[in-house]
């Protein structure tokens, strides 16, 4: 995954997100390193099973490319994610040079909130 960024990228999502919260409140990922440490490391400490995520539309206009999707997976907590995005991919040379992300932040805090008890 390392390759497909150029070393300077950005992956910014919306400030406060659920998401940003289990992990260091970073919304916003500066370089490389530190976006392949979110996707390589830190996502599967928060999304730890029963991953799925399904691609809906692609489209894409120049060096920009839209992709919509939906997020499926049992929560660290024990709780069920369920989330939709869209995320806005910037192309510098072929590699990605920035994301924007989006998606229902009250959902995904809903779905944090939703730990299964005993």
């Amino acid at each position: 995954v390392r390759e497909v960024f150029t070393p300077d990228a950005e992956w910014l999502a919306p400030a406060d997100n659920a998401t940003a919260r289990a992990l260091d409140g970073t919304h916003h990922l500066v370089g490389r390193d530190r976006i392949v440490r979110f996707l390589t490391e830190e996502f599967g400490t928060v999304f730890v099973d029963d991953v799925r995520i399904d691609f809906g539309g692609v489209y894409a206009d120049g060096d920009t490319v839209v992709v919509e999707t939906r997020l499926r997976a049992t929560l660290a907590n024990g709780g069920r994610y369920d989330n939709e995005y869209c995320f806005v991919f910037e192309l510098d040379a072929g590699r990605i040079r920035r994301v924007r992300e989006y998606m229902d932040t009250q959902r995904g805090v809903k779905c944090f909130a939703s730990a299964v008890t005993a």
